[in-house]
């Protein structure tokens, strides 16, 4: 196994170890990057307040965001009695052209004299508003969720008495456009992606705006309290949320439900294919340039030391890290990490604190990084109590 896998790596036999093939080059120049303004433990900055604005800044810069001036305010569509709360519907329009629907799960109990905590749901992959709100889905053809009911990320939220705003991702579900057959729903992302990169955008650059904008709107709400807003993020929806949270300060806590690991070792360490190229990292996960400067760990560091709490483990280097940043801040209690349960008990995570080698089949760097790929779902009864813990929410 180890030799077939030495087969897979890249290599050169130059003697000046410059690769004749581009492919290796591109992935020796991957290894050997060191971002800009990542963070390093052992060397913490001098002045936090600098290295996070810089930070905060070159993200910004990062995220191509189009200049827009004197766009609508978001307009209810309609309002519906459920047990225990009500459920909005709502379409925000962040740019010209665009139209972003959303829902708005509001508690009974909270109204303009009683302000409530807040919390932007932020859906996986093509996962619907419907499904996070626990309601039926607008379209019938809307693939099948393997975990609908730990999914209604929403209906947890408004549940525990809090306010929840739902997003979908840009070209799924209601903001998809499915081809002619009207069968092959979520389809169109990778063209997507393409058609923002020509005009010097990008997927999460269009998201992060979209869902910007509604956060903005959700600060003026006089049933919601500002100093109680969080976004939780599963899966491709962690990447928005991550993003946003660094950008804005106002953002209190950062629910990220899914792994930690650094992308330049998802590349590094992947295999050689045996026969087509492909990309391990889809268009849709890529901000141009940001590898550069940073990675989701060197993130995630900016935003201490508000509440975060990651769900679904990941690689055990980056997560202890995080926990000496915010020991650094002294904010020891603001963040939590949890692994996967298959992963949970440490003896059952054979490769901690191990270099990850090259040459690994996605399988393999999954269980490298501590991943229970079937178990990928929203972690309620991790999540919530967090959120209630840090916003004084009482059972």
């Amino acid at each position: 196994m180890q030799t077939d896998r030495v087969k897979r790596t890249y290599h050169t036999s130059r003697k000046d170890g410059r690769f004749l093939s581009t492919m290796g080059f591109c992935h020796n120049f991957i290894e050997t990057h060191k971002p800009k303004l990542a963070f390093d433990p052992d060397h913490p900055p001098v002045d936090w307040q600098e290295w996070e604005s810089a930070l905060r800044s070159r993200l910004r810069t990062l995220m191509c965001f189009p200049e827009v001036k004197d766009q609508p305010e978001p307009v209810r569509i309609s309002s519906e009695a459920r047990s225990g709360y009500r459920l909005e519907r709502w379409e925000a329009y962040p740019e010209p052209g665009s139209v972003v629907p959303f829902l708005v799960l509001i508690p009974d109990e909270i109204d303009e004299t009683r302000p409530g905590p807040g919390v932007l749901c932020f859906s996986g992959s093509a996962s619907s508003k419907e499904l996070l709100a626990g309601e039926p889905e607008l379209d019938l053809l809307q693939p099948e969720n393997k975990h609908p009911k730990a999914n209604q990320m929403g209906l947890h939220y408004v549940r525990a008495g809090m306010v929840a705003i739902i997003v979908e991702n840009p070209g799924t579900a209601e903001l998809d456009e499915p081809p002619l057959d009207g069968k092959h729903v979520n389809t169109g992302r990778d063209k997507l992606c393409g058609e923002l990169l020509m005009f010097g955008r990008h997927y999460l650059g269009l998201s992060v705006f979209q869902k910007l904008h509604i956060l903005d709107w959700v600060k003026e709400l006089k049933f919601v309290d500002t100093e109680r807003i969080a976004l939780s993020g599963h899966s491709l929806g962690t990447e928005p949320a991550m993003l946003m949270a660094v950008l804005d300060p106002g953002v209190k806590a950062l629910v990220f439900n899914d792994f930690l690991c650094r992308n330049r070792t998802r590349y590094v360490t992947a295999e050689k294919p045996d026969s087509a190229w492909h990309h391990n990292n889809p268009l849709w996960h890529i901000v141009p340039g940001m590898l550069e400067w940073f990675d989701f760990p060197d993130l995630l560091s900016a935003f201490a030391p508000r509440p975060l709490i990651i769900t679904e483990g990941g690689a055990a280097a980056d997560l202890h890290m995080l926990q000496k940043v915010y020991s650094l801040r002294d904010a020891q209690d603001a963040y939590e990490f949890f692994y996967y349960p298959k992963y949970q008990d440490e003896s059952s995570r054979l490769h901690d604190f191990e270099p990850i080698p090259k040459g690994l089949s996605i399988e393999e760097w999954f269980e490298y990084v501590n991943v229970d790929v079937p178990n990928h779902c929203f972690k309620s009864d991790l999540a919530v109590p967090f959120l209630k813990k840090h916003f004084d929410l009482s059972n």
